[in-house]
């Protein structure tokens, strides 16, 4: 029959040996977060600085429709267009990923019912705009990025690496079309109005 000193001592062997065991798994999931944390920061600094990063998207539309009001030298589509959500960056190298969903004709009187609601373009291209120097002015200098598939549903994912020109100053992105050179969406955003 043990003594209680010696039954403490049983309890204090084996907490410690729980305890020990704890520790260690949290130090392998510590190590395994630090690695993971030291891969990220080497694969960013396989990049250039973040030049531009964005989590939202304007669609074409108001006074954006059309030859009107074009942004940077693009015109809108002839038809309004809104876009469920976007993310994207920019980064100094010309390194550009964008994320698009949702990307559809509105469900408004101008579309013809039709088209509402969907995407009837085959793919997306991207367009990265800068102003930049030319001799003493000022100019406008757009790049455009290669066709990437787009599904009727407006989803699409770009990844590409574009030539920057330098100085590249208040960048956008814009999405074009892939058939013509007409803007669905560019970088920025509208309230929602609320539902009376």
């Amino acid at each position: 029959m043990r003594t209680p000193r010696a039954r403490l001592v049983v309890a204090l062997i084996l907490c410690g040996t729980v305890s020990g065991t704890a520790l260690a798994a949290r130090s392998r999931e510590a190590q395994a977060r630090d690695k993971t944390a030291r891969a990220a920061l080497a694969e960013s600094n396989d990049h250039g600085r973040t030049l531009l990063a964005f989590d939202s998207m304007y669609g074409v539309d108001g006074p954006f429709v059309g030859e009107a009001f074009p942004i940077r030298g693009i015109p809108g589509d002839e038809l309004p267009w809104t876009i469920a959500r976007a993310q994207g960056r920019l980064d100094t190298d010309g390194h550009l990923t964008l994320t698009i969903r949702g990307l559809v004709f509105t469900d408004d009187p101008e579309v013809p019912p039709e088209l509402r609601g969907i995407n009837d373009e085959e793919s997306f291209r991207a367009v990265v705009s800068c102003l930049t120097e030319e001799g003493e002015t000022v100019v406008e200098r757009n790049v455009i990025t290669a066709p990437f598939p787009a599904t009727p549903e407006g989803d699409a994912r770009i990844r590409t690496t574009v030539e920057l020109p330098q100085p590249c100053v208040a960048p956008t992105v814009l999405v074009l079309a892939g058939s013509e050179d007409k803007w669905f969406a560019v970088v920025g955003f509208e309230e929602e109005e609320a539902e009376e």
